[in-house]
């Protein structure tokens, strides 16, 4: 056997150990969290409700260790989202989904790199946190970008190009909602049809929502590097806000925010019916390579 081959199954088997495997579904539960109070958070912001807040995922999980649990809560956001981010690299590097080595193919295991190292940075921010070495006033993530890439000679062109990468996303996404290909990852003989359905549904209404919001960053980013403004530039507090601003941006925001509690639900979901690296993923996955 080829050196590389000894390697490639190796790494198979070291993402199918069952320990990995309980954390990434571990991981897959505190993304739905995170996804719920942000959606949580908008909704009351939505119905003027009281402790309304327009957040980021990072913001979210600012609020959910506010409380005597807090420091429980964070070892296990932070282990589960950095087990998240692995899974994300693997779903990338050994394509257990068989997403494939096309154009479409290829975008999809970059979106999982993207997804990898977009958790793994908060997981990192809440490791800070546990340490003490770092602040809970984390700020838009977005807006410091579009600040760190207008410093630059090309900056305008360079948030330019951010915006219309991030249009892109929110396009996939609407995409994705339409039509559905991530229920083919369900371990669909251990869900009735009604299970199915319903968690075919939330994924479908929480990624048109999440797609929805990455449009409207994809403008503001837009229009930050058209102006030279990165105040102009937000991630997902900023759109919602936005949102908020427009005609019925009530209804626009209820609607949007109640997708993005549907994707935290449906993330919970995945934590039980999604299919990981187990022995019957790596077995497919060798019989697709020959």
């Amino acid at each position: 056997m080829a050196i590389p081959q000894r390697a490639d199954h190796a790494a198979e088997r070291a993402a199918a150990h069952p320990v990995l495997q309980l954390l990434e579904r571990v991981g897959y539960v505190a993304r739905g969290a995170l996804y719920a109070v942000v959606g949580v958070l908008a909704l009351k912001v939505a119905t003027s409700s009281a402790g309304g807040q327009a957040t980021d995922l990072t913001g979210a999980l600012v609020f959910l260790i506010g409380n005597q649990f807090g420091k429980f809560v964070l070892i296990v956001m932070v282990v589960g989202l950095a087990a998240y981010a692995v899974w994300g690299l693997t779903r990338a590097i050994l394509d257990p989904l068989h997403r494939g080595s096309d154009a479409s193919g290829l975008m999809a295991r970059l979106g999982f790199v993207t997804s990898a190292v977009s958790y793994g940075a908060i997981a990192f921010f809440g490791l800070n946190l546990l340490m003490g070495t770092g602040s809970a006033a984390a700020g838009d993530s977005t807006q410091k970008t579009a600040a760190s890439l207008l410093a630059h000679p090309f900056g305008g062109q360079l948030t330019i190009i951010a915006g219309i990468i991030a249009l892109g996303i929110g396009i996939g996404q609407l995409v994705e909602a339409y039509r559905a290909t991530f229920q083919n990852d369900l371990k669909g003989a251990e869900m009735t049809p009604g299970q199915r359905s319903v968690v075919v549904w939330l994924g479908r209404y929480g990624m048109a929502a999440r797609g929805v919001t990455f449009l409207v960053i994809g403008y503001l980013l837009i229009q930050a590097g058209l102006y030279k403004t990165a105040s102009l530039a937000h991630g997902f507090g900023g759109a919602f806000l936005f949102l908020l601003s427009q005609p019925y941006g009530n209804l626009v925001l209820a609607i949007v925010a109640l997708g993005f509690v549907a994707l935290g639900v449906h993330s919970i979901a995945c934590a039980r019916w999604m299919r990981l690296m187990g022995p019957s993923a790596v077995a497919s996955s060798k019989t697709v390579a020959v």
